[in-house]
């Protein structure tokens, strides 16, 4: 390879397709779906009619959405192979993550359809059934370890409700609907990440949508990319648990712990406070007062203005992502920790699906070169002289 060629590690600045699904400008803190601002999608649209929007190019009229709401929860109970299976993993005690991306692999075991991967209606058909269970998989899951039994979902409830009913065992009221709900939006795609291009390069072999999307999962469980929710409750429980200052905290940990860094703060794409914070911030505010216990959301709002006010983060373009208020409102749902990147995951692969879907119309396999640095004219010693 030419030395000249210049080298983008982590294909940083690097074009690699053209997309309609979404678009970032970070500059700004904007975030839009096929031309729709978050904001307006978060506030007035349901998580099925955003994945109409991504699969389909448009939002759906009110028969559209009917079928298109029907054709999910009619695909929403899970094979009783693939529960057994996450009763093994139960025992063993694997992580949820693992267990989802052991499930959603699983899943293609019992697809009625064994089409050729490059028929994009089949593999929308599928991406349809995977999106319809992984909230059947996370919840048996969940309960499966708790040593109690799944429940079945239900037929006259949302994605998002059926969730927290599958969860739960009992229906959720509106707000925390809602709030499921709205959370599964603004997670359900964001450019070229890590786990959507995941899927990406996988897809562009033409295997099957299980091996996509398992992909993608794979990818979003790394602590680089879907953890940081996690990262933050745990952050608050500590503080809690230790008493102290939100403030006084994170600082001490930052002047003892070299490279320690603030979960949920700074984003590789934003360069201001990530428009999908300042809605969940609103969230979890609502659902913190409404409960009676604005602890943790006082604690990153505390966080916040210290590096906001004090030492100007956001001057130098570092702020909280969308990961620093979201766990705040999962754990006001009575979600467990571990479980907030697999929902996450349950409303990213609505978009891994649809630039998987996309990227096939006119697909090229995915193949980058690297510039290779290990030695030349090696001499080759046989097997009895070395």
């Amino acid at each position: 390879m030419s030395e000249s060629e210049e080298l983008h590690k982590g294909l940083e600045g690097v074009l690699v397709a053209e997309s309609a699904l979404s678009y970032i400008d970070g500059s700004v803190g904007k975030l839009v779906y096929r031309g729709y601002a978050i904001e307006d999608l978060a506030q007035d649209a349901s998580y099925e009619e955003v994945l109409h929007l991504l699969w389909h190019g448009h939002l759906p009229d009110s028969e559209e959405l009917d079928a298109f709401t029907d054709a999910i929860t009619e695909e929403a109970a899970v094979d009783d192979t693939v529960l057994d299976a996450l009763a093994g993993l139960a025992e063993a005690d694997e992580q949820p993550m693992a267990a989802l991306r052991s499930g959603v692999s699983m899943l293609s075991a019992a697809d009625p359809d064994d089409a050729d991967p490059r028929d994009l209606e089949a593999s929308l058909e599928k991406g349809r059934r995977i999106v319809a269970k992984i909230p059947t998989l996370l919840a048996a899951y969940d309960r499966l370890r708790r040593g109690e039994d799944p429940i079945e979902p239900r037929s006259d409830l949302s994605l998002a409700a059926n969730f927290l009913y599958m969860l739960t065992g009992e229906v959720p009221d509106d707000a925390s609907a809602e709030a499921m709900d709205q959370a599964l939006v603004l997670h359900a795609d964001h450019g070229l990440n890590a786990s959507t291009f995941t899927s990406m390069v996988v897809a562009s072999t033409f295997a099957d949508m299980y091996s996509s999307v398992t992909a993608g999962v794979g990818a979003l469980s790394g602590p680089l990319h879907g953890g940081a929710n996690q990262d933050v409750m745990e952050l608050f429980f500590e503080i809690e648990e230790q008493g102290a200052d939100p403030v006084d905290y994170v600082t001490t940990k930052q002047e003892q712990e070299d490279g320690w860094r603030v979960p949920g703060y700074g984003h590789r794409v934003y360069k201001v406070k990530d428009p999908r914070a300042k809605i969940l911030e609103k969230r979890a505010k609502e659902l913190s007062e409404a409960s009676g216990d604005t602890t943790y959301y006082d604690y990153a709002k505390a966080i916040e203005t210290f590096f906001t006010e004090e030492k100007g983060l956001d001057e130098r373009g570092i702020a909280p992502n969308v990961d620093f208020f979201s766990g705040t409102v999962y754990h006001q749902l009575g979600i467990p920790v571990d479980m907030f990147t697999p929902i996450f995951a349950l409303s990213r692969a609505g978009g891994w699906i649809g630039h998987v879907l996309e990227y096939q119309e006119d697909n090229r396999l995915i193949r980058p070169r690297g510039r290779y640095v290990g030695p030349e004219n090696s001499d080759f010693t046989p097997l009895d002289e070395r």
